[in-house]
């Protein structure tokens, strides 16, 4: 499976015209695309902070879609964005079957691993962070999405809610350090958001 994320920050008192459109369109516009398999988009109303992921069954479905897409992904995120970043992953490893609600909680972890290092966190994300976060109360769903050419990498975790997802800090912090050392990479960023709409197909 493969994912682009879009990230884009703005002035928050703006962020609520472009979510409500995204929340409408987006997944229209996406459904009629071939190999698409899902969409999840989220906030930081706060800061000003959107992101969305798309899933797809190929990297070529994925490059497809972003060609028919990215103008009128603009126009959707121009009453709010400054800034707009978009990237390509590959999803080494997520569970399936997700059912997240509006208001869940969202932990993204953003990370550099050297690419001979990519099979070392894959089998230390499956033996050591999955099971130790899923044993978490709230749990919701993960996914690891690598970008082995870049060397960069996230992890995404879902919440039931705001309070699932603070509640769960401590634990997977444990969780992440662990793996972070046996698997020799990179911390560079942890962000929360809350979920916006999650669709799969």
């Amino acid at each position: 499976m493969y994912v682009r994320t879009v990230y884009a920050t703005g002035d928050p008192a703006k962020i609520d015209e472009s979510l409500d459109a995204l929340r409408v369109e987006a997944p229209k516009l996406l459904a009629d695309q071939p190999g698409y398999r899902g969409y999840s988009l989220f906030a930081d109303r706060e800061i000003g902070k959107i992101m969305m992921g798309s899933w797809w069954e190929s990297e070529q479905a994925q490059q497809n879609s972003d060609d028919h897409l990215k103008e009128r992904r603009a126009a959707l995120l121009a009453p709010f964005a400054h800034t707009v970043t978009v990237d390509s992953w590959e999803a080494v490893v997520f569970t399936p079957s997700l059912q997240v609600q509006a208001g869940a909680g969202f932990r993204l972890s953003r990370f550099d691993v050297d690419p001979s290092n990519v099979d070392l966190l894959v089998q230390t994300f499956k033996n050591t962070v999955l099971p130790k976060v899923q044993a978490i109360a709230g749990f919701e769903g993960m996914a690891l999405l690598i970008d082995p050419a870049k060397g960069r990498g996230s992890v995404g975790a879902f919440f039931t809610d705001r309070a699932a997802l603070v509640a769960s800090r401590g634990a997977q912090s444990a969780a992440r350090g662990e793996a972070t050392a046996k698997a020799r990479v990179t911390m560079r960023s942890i962000e929360e958001f809350e979920v916006v709409l999650v669709e799969r197909v």
